[in-house]
C-alpha cells in the first residue's frame, strides 16, 4: 500500500510530539486530534494553548503546515504552530513572529513581575 509508511512515521511523531507537550501541560491536558475528512477540522495535538500541526519526512513544509494551523486556529484563541521533524535533523518549531512576541513578552512580563 503506497504511503502507508509515511503515514505511520506521522502517526509515530504525532504520538511523539504530543508526549512532548504532556511533559509541559500534564497527559490529561493534551490529546491526539480527531482527523475528519482531510484532517482540516481539529488539530494535530490538541493543547491548552497550541493549534499545533505536527508533520515528520524528509523535508517537511513548515511554511505550509503553519498555514493550515493559521487556518484551523482562526477565531479559538490558540497560538498556531508547526512542529517539524525532518529525517535526520532535530525537530523544530515554526510559528509568526507576531505570535512568538506575544508569548515572549508574556513569559517576560511574567519573569520580571
Amino acid at each position: 500500500m503506497a504511503g502507508s509508511g509515511s503515514k505511520l512515521k506521522a502517526q509515530r511523531w504525532e504520538e511523539e510530539v504530543l508526549g512532548l507537550f504532556a511533559g509541559v501541560f500534564g497527559r490529561d491536558k493534551v490529546r491526539r486530534g480527531m482527523h475528519y475528512l482531510d484532517g482540516a477540522k481539529c488539530a494535530d495535538i490538541i493543547t491548552p494553548m497550541f493549534w499545533s500541526e505536527a508533520r515528520a519526512g524528509k523535508r517537511t513544509n513548515a511554511r505550509a503546515a503553519l498555514q493550515r494551523a493559521t487556518e484551523g486556529s482562526k477565531g479559538k484563541g490558540m497560538y498556531p504552530i508547526a512542529v517539524c521533524k525532518d529525517d535526520g535533523d532535530e525537530a523544530f518549531v515554526t510559528v509568526s513572529l507576531a505570535d512568538f512576541l506575544d508569548l515572549v513578552r508574556e513569559w517576560w512580563e511574567l519573569r520580571t513581575q
